[in-house]
């Protein structure tokens, strides 16, 4: 009779491992807290599955199986795949984050084989991880044109959306992450002749970037400037209350436009909302600290910023997928204006 050892212990301990630094990068570098938390996730996932579905969760020794035995265990994470993944599907989850599920116990699958040495058989190597395009939500040049110099609209807002939008406004030019622009000090910024420059190394990347500012975003940055230059100029915002109010801004400044929200789930697309209800589609309503950053990389782009000196700015490597999703966004964009223009040129 095979020897199971049960899974959830095992999981466990390869989190603990990998919070005490035990269990480390290819590169001997510590995983990051991120990566962690997500790992929790998928444990809370497989409970949850185990104990509302009775199935149970083990791994065999496949070196001490013979051929029927593998046989079969093959056959059980065959099941399992199916069965797990069905789970998450039936909770409205969507392919993005069930791949992402997947490839987390594909990481755990490889912890068990070469950190306990333990024969896994290799079947996580027959997990499908599936990935969606989500859309791209970005300002449009016009909109963010408007919220960077629009007087009366500044002086309608309140106190605390004033420096939501300005906090925004200054991310949507920099292309700077929520995490790195709330750990910018008055070091950060650096003057040479006429011109501001802002020097950062991204907390993700690790990379350096030197950005010219122009003069509205140094004029954000002079207004919140600390006397202390360790203080973060920005302060400090939960990044619920920014997207909070950053959605009232966005409703504020008649950003209501409806727009068609979709998602895929098996490679297969389903709407996230009934035509019928319009509020939960508007631009507004999908504002959030994301589309800084987004805003940023496809406004240069939009505006004619060389590709490579985008990626610069950005941190993007030359083979990075993401800033590959950026540049066919643009490219949409620019192809749809300039059927404007063709559109204009054929009416007589």
């Amino acid at each position: 009779m095979k020897k199971t050892t049960p899974i959830i212990p095992l999981f466990k301990q390869f989190i603990k491992e990998t919070e005490t630094g035990k269990r480390l990068k290819k590169n001997g570098k510590k995983i990051k807290p991120g990566s962690i938390q997500n790992y929790n996730y998928v444990l809370a996932n497989l409970i949850r599955f185990s104990t509302e579905t009775g199935f149970e969760l083990r791994l065999c020794d496949a070196a001490k199986l013979d051929k029927r035995e593998l046989q079969s265990e093959k056959s059980y994470w065959k099941k399992f795949y199916q069965k797990f993944t069905e789970f998450l599907y039936k909770r409205n989850c969507h392919d993005n984050y069930v791949g992402a599920n997947i490839k987390v116990i594909r990481v755990f699958f490889n912890y068990v084989k070469n950190d306990k040495d333990f024969a896994t058989g290799n079947f996580q190597r027959r997990f499908y991880v599936r990935k969606e395009e989500i859309e791209i939500f970005v300002l449009s040049p016009e909109q963010l044109k408007f919220l960077i110099h629009d007087v009366e609209f500044d002086k309608s807002l309140l106190p605390s959306q004033r420096r939501i939008k300005d906090i925004f406004v200054f991310g949507c030019t920099t292309g700077l992450r929520f995490s790195d622009i709330f750990l910018l000090t008055s070091k950060n910024f650096e003057k040479s002749d006429n011109d501001f420059y802002l020097k950062i190394k991204s907390q993700k990347t690790k990379t350096f970037s030197l950005i010219k500012l122009p003069p509205y975003a140094v004029a954000i940055f002079e207004q919140y400037k600390p006397e202390n230059t360790k203080s973060a100029v920005f302060g400090k915002i939960s990044l619920f209350n920014f997207n909070k109010t950053l959605k009232q801004i966005g409703e504020l400044a008649n950003f209501t436009n409806v727009i068609e929200v979709s998602r895929e789930k098996q490679g297969k697309t389903h709407r996230l909302t009934k035509k019928s209800d319009d509020k939960n589609n508007r631009f507004c309503d999908k504002m959030s600290s994301h589309m800084m950053r987004r805003t940023a990389i496809t406004t240069m782009l939009i505006l004619g910023m060389p590709e490579h000196l985008v990626r610069k700015v950005s941190g993007h490597s030359s083979g990075s997928n993401s800033f590959n999703r950026y540049v066919h966004y643009a490219q949409g964009y620019m192809d749809a204006e300039i059927g404007k223009v063709h559109l204009k040129l054929g009416v007589m």
